[in-house]
């Protein structure tokens, strides 16, 4: 076989692109032999197929422990076959697709549920109250009952009311976002996490199989010499 060409694809590449089998990770390399089975330690495959047969290691990964992919999950798996960062800021994005009627909202939110429309409210009520009882003996523009006074209250209510709505589900919106950006940076550490010990798991056996090996060969080594020694004796 030629040693420029790609095993899965069957594409000439140049050596610097081109991986040995027995350079894989285990899981990695056994998930490519099934699909593969003249797939080996001594055969060539390519970087650009390496990525597909990655990313569709992870997705085979995923649905053996979740199920269905999702979305979101597909991100990830994309964000870790292209080493990419999938992290954000969440609110600085949102904040620049606000329109003007839901930055008025935000403050009208911010606004009403604060003390100070509290104390602000109370003060005009006392002064709506003072002025039409004291100052025109409940006979001015508003005499007690205060039926305007209620009725500025009723369509104060009815216009806060859902301006507030309209802030609180843009929030609720964003904590979902937030909470589903949360998972897919977790899921990422994760896979992320787990095929960084099956490397290192990989590399270890590798070692061990080297030092074996040399020991071995001193061991080898070692019997010649004394060998040697026996025969100067005799």
């Amino acid at each position: 076989m030629d040693n420029n060409q790609c095993f899965i694809n069957k594409k000439i590449y140049p050596k610097s692109e081109l991986v040995d089998g027995s350079k894989l990770r285990q899981p990695l390399f056994n998930f490519i032999k099934r699909q593969y089975p003249g797939f080996g330690p001594t055969t060539i495959i390519s970087t650009e197929a390496l990525l597909v047969e990655r990313r569709k290691y992870i997705e085979n990964l995923l649905k053996e422990e979740i199920g269905d992919l999702t979305e979101a999950e597909e991100e990830v798996i994309a964000s870790i076959t292209h080493n990419e960062i999938i992290s954000e800021n969440i609110d600085l994005r949102e904040d620049k697709k606000l329109t003007f009627g839901e930055k008025l909202a935000d403050k009208v939110a911010d606004f009403g549920g604060s003390w100070t429309f509290i104390t602000i409210f109370f003060f005009l009520l006392f002064l709506w109250m003072l002025i039409n009882l004291i100052f025109f003996h409940n006979k001015g523009f508003d005499p007690y009952p205060f039926i305007l006074l209620n009725l500025v209250l009723s369509c104060l209510a009815a216009v806060q009311a859902p301006i507030i709505m309209m802030s609180q589900n843009r929030q609720e919106a964003k904590d979902r976002e937030r909470g589903e950006h949360d998972y897919k940076i977790n899921l990422k550490a994760e896979l992320e996490i787990r095929m960084l010990h099956e490397k290192i798991d990989h590399l270890l056996m590798e070692q061990n199989k080297r030092l074996m090996e040399l020991q071995q060969t001193q061991n080898e080594m070692v019997g010649q010499i004394v060998q040697k020694l026996d025969r100067g004796k005799k």
